[in-house]
């Protein structure tokens, strides 16, 4: 209610042309459109036409109450022991009622007739990275035919964690543990023992 009174002073403060409709808009925080449809609204029905004329009332998309009640029997008495993605596929081939499986998702498991899927897992997830150089070093090896000739080499990265810096980039015919070691020597002559 306090939010419709500071809305009330705002208006009557812009009809009395103490403040331009423009400046109104953005006391309150929404476009200029915008408060051209409440300008109107209070025009026509005064201080009640501020407020959304849909409120308290049901949306017009709103699924019938016959037919949820209609998929609640199906899962409780048909297929109870199927999975939500499962029970949408049978009831979609078997009962033709035209609900979404987005729909079902959000209803059905908040009825409490189907388990909540289970929270993913934290794959993708960006690592922080390291926040000295030296404490993490990543090795890579890439084959590739680098040069015009018929053969592929392979090149082996050593770089920080913390700053993407090359610290080593030996091109080697093979990948192995000995050329890999050749990269770590380096390093560690150059820059000392890592962390990680």
């Amino acid at each position: 209610m306090e939010r419709a009174m500071k809305v009330q002073e705002v208006m009557l403060q812009a009809m009395a042309k103490k403040i331009t409709w423009f400046q109104a808009a953005e006391i309150i925080g929404i476009r200029d459109r915008h408060m051209g449809r409440w300008r109107e609204g209070y025009e026509e029905s005064g201080f009640r036409g501020l407020f959304e004329r849909r409120r308290g009332k049901p949306s017009p998309k709103r699924v019938p109450r016959a037919v949820l009640e209609r998929v609640w029997e199906l899962d409780r008495e048909q297929y109870c022991d199927f999975n939500l993605r499962h029970f949408q596929e049978k009831r979609g081939s078997e009962h033709p009622i035209g609900l979404s499986y987005s729909w079902e998702q959000g209803v059905l498991p908040g009825a409490g007739l189907v388990a909540r899927g289970r929270q993913r897992g934290v794959h993708g997830k960006r690592r922080p990275r390291r926040p000295l150089p030296g404490m993490r070093l990543h090795i890579e090896g890439s084959r590739h035919p680098w040069f015009q000739d018929e053969g592929c080499y392979d090149w082996i990265v050593i770089l920080d964690d913390a700053s993407s810096e090359i610290d080593s980039a030996p091109l080697v015919e093979e990948e192995s543990r000995v050329t890999g070691r050749v990269g770590w020597r380096a390093v560690i002559e150059r820059k000392g023992v890592f962390c990680a």
